[in-house]
């Protein structure tokens, strides 16, 4: 069971650093990148969001994926060593 969560965990990692880099890109509506981004804006948003409430864009530069990362982390090592 913990290594489903740690597979679990690392694949939610994997969703979020990949949408954060399709971000970066001028995306065309109708195009397959642009489909893929939000299909993973719909899977990474809603996560993300609690972290930019706390911790808002400084300088046009957003922290919050990597705080949700961090915190993903922390509660993915809380649940194992529970299961563990």
């Amino acid at each position: 069971m913990a290594q489903l969560v740690s597979t679990l965990v690392n694949f939610y990692e994997t969703l979020i650093l990949v949408y954060i880099i399709l971000m970066w890109f001028p995306l065309r509506e109708g195009g397959i990148a642009y489909d893929v981004a939000m299909v993973l804006r719909s899977l990474c948003e809603p996560f993300l969001s609690i972290f930019r409430r706390i911790i808002p864009p400084m300088g046009g530069i957003d922290f919050s994926p990597v705080i949700a990362v961090l915190a993903l982390n922390v509660i993915a090592r809380l649940v194992i060593g529970i299961l563990v």
